[in-house]
């Protein structure tokens, strides 16, 4: 059971080899003997779970499921859920009860897919390792003493050992490839404004992006089309035509151009990193993809572009959290600018502050055109890059990160090479590209490699084709962590 994709799960409950209340009561057992040493989930509502367990039941016995009728599936705790506890991995919002549903959540409800439960993140957002969270660092199921990515660490580690059969996440600047990556399994970030931003809790407006993490491009297809349409309540939501991902995921890749950025291939990657891709790539000529070279002059620039419009979009998005209306208050304080004060010291963590100071000193009076203008003029060139590059070729590949999973704690004291663990995922969120990263094999250590699709805008349905026909001739995506818990 716990080995099977989104796709075969469904097909097993259509035709009764069990009930979603059994497959349902199955995972979150098998989550909660495995919480303690991972760490993936924050909560989980038992009653909730399995009262919508029981109505996909009542579904399936109509006869009028869909593909994720029944189906658990985790989700990242950035969205809101209706009446679930929402933290955004933060002591501010601890003990948040969401009194409605974020646009997704409704999406996968009406798609009769049941809540699991609500993983871990690096706090609001912010972090590259799932090192920053409240409620402590997420463990990857590969190696308990490595980190799992981030900020989307618990819906990976969670897919990875088999703790859910598919979870959602958020990619501000790489934490839904990064972490997918880093724990072997597929996660995809759809084209800016594909998903809509409505009830997830805002880091960075203009380059937040929700998406699917799961074990194959398979599920991955399946699950998008669940959380792609259009939503009034989110100004940036796009009303594009409906696409049949799943159905199109069988498309040949034969013809298909790939292109291999320079840029993304340099002494910084690690050899079993470098070796692994090109092995990659030599399966993708087997199956008939041509190579072709890309020059992406500015995506060198693309951390430092990030790190001044992210921080920026954080410092305005986070003045929200003062302890007035909602959230943690400090339990002493003098007069009201006192309790703004310790309050947001008290429940913020170390590198949320250290991104609002510097989002407040990039947007103040004489720093402003210095760096934030600049910045937004980089990435504008970064998009235009993007936009030559997919005149010679379909999709664009690399590595997802420059080095496999790091040792807890091992870049906590160093903010700069922590950023640099995203240094070849960001430059897709400053152009709002469709980007995804599929398993492509292991390091001396037995920790997974991932392989980073870039597509051009509204291109999902070709990049999952093509992730999956790699898929169909490797079993990479296949391969399961040596878990200490049964």
């Amino acid at each position: 059971m716990f080995d099977k994709s989104v796709k075969e799960l469904g097909n097993a409950l259509r035709h009764k080899e069990f009930s979603s209340v059994e497959l349902t009561q199955a995972f979150l057992d098998r989550s909660k003997a495995l919480n303690g040493e991972i760490n993936a989930f924050i909560t989980f509502d038992e009653e909730q779970t399995l009262a919508q367990a029981k109505v996909a039941d009542e579904t399936l016995l109509k006869g009028k499921p869909t593909p994720l009728t029944g189906i658990p599936i985790a989700h990242k705790d950035i969205w809101c859920a209706k009446n679930w506890i929402t933290t955004c991995g933060s002591r501010m919002l601890e003990n948040f009860r969401s009194p409605y549903n974020a646009h997704i959540i409704k999406r996968f409800n009406d798609f009769g897919a049941v809540i699991q439960g609500k993983t871990n993140m690096d706090e609001f957002a912010m972090g590259s390792s799932n090192e920053t969270s409240w409620f402590g660092a997420v463990k990857n199921p590969w190696d308990l003493n490595r980190v799992p990515g981030g900020s989307s660490g618990g819906s990976a580690a969670a897919v990875a050992a088999g703790m859910t059969p598919a979870a959602t996440g958020t990619d501000t600047g790489g934490s839904i490839r990064q972490p997918a990556a880093l724990c072997g399994i597929s996660g995809l970030k759809p084209t800016y404004g594909l998903v809509s931003r409505y009830g997830m809790i805002a880091f960075a407006s203009s380059l937040d992006q929700g998406g699917p993490m799961a074990k194959s491009a398979e599920d991955l297809a399946i699950l998008l089309e669940a959380m792609v349409g259009f939503d009034a309540k989110d100004s940036t939501s796009l009303n594009n035509k409906q696409v049949d991902y799943a159905r199109s995921i069988n498309e040949s890749v034969a013809g298909l151009k790939i292109g291999i950025p320079k840029e993304y291939f340099s002494n910084h990657i690690a050899p079993d990193i470098q070796k692994s891709i090109e092995q990659a790539l030599k399966e993708y000529q087997k199956i008939g993809a041509i190579l072709v070279d890309v020059d992406l002059p500015t995506s060198p620039l693309s951390v430092a572009a990030y790190y001044v419009i992210a921080p920026a979009e954080a410092s305005s998005n986070l003045s929200r959290f003062d302890g007035v209306r909602y959230g943690y208050r400090a339990p002493e304080y003098g007069d009201l600018n006192d309790m703004y004060a310790k309050t947001r010291a008290q429940g913020f963590g170390a590198e949320v502050k250290r991104r609002i100071l510097i989002g407040t000193y990039v947007l103040s009076h004489g720093y402003y055109d210095a760096y934030y203008i600049k910045a937004q003029k980089v990435r504008r060139l970064i998009s235009q890059d993007f936009m030559r590059a997919f005149q010679t070729c379909d999709v664009i590949m690399s590595p997802t990160t420059p080095s496999t999973a790091f040792k807890l704690g091992e870049k906590s004291s160093d903010p700069v090479q922590m950023y640099l663990s995203d240094t070849f995922t960001i430059a897709a969120n400053l152009a709002g590209l469709p980007a995804m990263s599929i398993p492509c094999g292991f390091d001396q250590a037995n920790l997974p490699i991932g392989l980073q699709l870039i597509g051009n805008y509204f291109d999902e349905a070709k990049m999952l084709a093509t992730a999956h026909q790699y898929q169909r001739v490797t079993d990479w995506h296949l391969k399961k962590p040596p878990l200490t818990t049964a």
